[in-house]
């Protein structure tokens, strides 16, 4: 691979988000919401020359009919970025197709399970009392930072059996692949090696020491005509459960505290009536959803009128989706009790989120645990909130001021 195609200059800025759209543009990592506006206002389905040309879908039905139809788009490459390598890293089930797909995806399905979550929330709650221990003193913290990154760090390392202290590995690791990985593909495949070499050396160890944790269970794990399975399916599985299990609900907890932050009178009324919980986070999942996904289009087709051609991208924005008008009322606004809410935070089809039972006890627990000790607080103006770039989008800085200082 030339130094050319393994690290690519940054992108010209955008002059015209209908026609030229480029989701890792300031703007957009900024607030995306006015732009999401502008596409969906233009065309149900725009597209672009960037990232060797890429459609995107802006209404909800056209994300959910490309999310349905594994026949036209394939989910070999899960993510837009300027390369596309014959050589991907693979992560079953979510870069999987069928019929690969289905058995892949139910081997995951019984670790997260919402008995297996209850029996995990305990090891939680403590995870995030531990960490406002740290801070709570100070009367202010970066909350990214001291918050919202470990409590789905340490909660999956729990999960997978791995240290809770090699937490800042396994962030870099997540940096690296879903920011710096859209446009240097040289960091990315080193990240995904390391990671490979990392899971290798556990998985090495539990075949003499055999544990009942996520990597034995997928070591356990048998194909339908009961052959174990082969190393790369289970190093793949490992690094998606670690990746996808962590920077989504990083994101979701700190976009979550974002708008408490800024928005007295919703973070007022959660503390009055704690059984509205249930109904926020399914808001907050609604209007910060965090994640946006990739397929790659297989077969001509058309979606909401547009049509579509093989050879390009497509950028699944399941944000973008929940925030149109004409699936959500007030798309634009948080409505805390809000009754309707099929939202697409956790994907449509057949790739819907393993994890959504996990993400929605940690996010709940987050929130639960930090508004019963720091009720009262807001954004710093000192400091400055930062967005993560790409795939997945939530707070990187957080400077938050309570008790006192607040």
């Amino acid at each position: 691979m030339s130094d050319a195609e393994s690290y690519l200059p940054e992108h010209p800025p955008v002059t015209d988000w209908v026609n030229d759209f480029d989701h890792t543009d300031p703007r957009w990592t900024e607030n995306p919401y006015p732009i999401w506006d502008e596409l969906r206002s233009a065309s149900p389905v725009v597209r672009t020359e960037r990232f060797l040309g890429c459609y995107m879908p802006t209404t909800y039905e056209a994300v959910r009919a490309i999310a349905n139809d594994t026949e036209h788009f394939s989910s070999r490459r899960v993510i837009v970025r300027d390369v596309r390598p014959e050589q991907t890293a693979k992560a079953p089930p979510i870069t999987s197709d069928p019929p690969e797909h289905k058995p892949a995806k139910q081997l995951l399905l019984p670790p997260f399970t919402p008995d297996a979550m209850k029996r995990l929330e305990p090891r939680v709650r403590a995870i995030c009392n531990e960490l406002i221990d740290g801070f709570i003193a100070d009367g202010r913290c970066d909350a990214a930072a001291r918050y919202t990154r470990h409590i789905p760090v340490r909660a999956i390392a729990h999960m997978l059996g791995i240290p809770e202290k090699d937490g800042d590995l396994f962030i870099r690791w997540i940096h690296e692949i879903l920011e710096l990985g859209i446009k240097d593909q040289q960091t990315l495949m080193k990240a995904a090696e390391e990671m490979d070499t990392y899971f290798a050396g556990h998985v090495a160890h539990r075949k003499t020491h055999p544990s009942d944790d996520l990597i034995s269970t997928m070591m356990n794990a048998r194909t339908k005509d009961g052959r174990p399975l082969d190393e790369a399916h289970v190093l793949g599985s490992l690094r998606l459960l670690l990746i996808a299990g962590i920077d989504t609900t990083w994101s979701a907890i700190g976009a979550s505290l974002w708008h408490l932050a800024g928005t007295p009178a919703d973070r007022e009324r959660l503390v009055k009536e704690p059984h509205l919980m249930p109904m926020a986070v399914e808001e907050l999942l609604r209007a910060y959803s965090p994640v946006t996904m990739a397929r790659e289009v297989m077969k001509e087709t058309v979606i909401s009128g547009c049509p579509i051609k093989p050879g390009n991208m497509v950028l699944l924005s399941f944000p973008a989706a929940n925030r149109d008008p004409a699936m959500f009322p007030d798309a634009d606004k948080v409505v805390l009790d809000r009754k309707e809410n099929r939202h697409a935070a956790f994907g449509l089809g057949i790739h819907r989120c393993v994890g959504s039972n996990l993400a929605r006890m940690e996010m709940t627990v987050a929130l639960e645990e930090w508004l019963k000790r720091i009720p009262d607080f807001r954004l710093d103006p000192a400091g400055k909130v930062t967005w993560s770039e790409g795939t997945v989008r939530g707070p990187r800085q957080l400077p938050l001021l309570f008790g006192k200082a607040a």
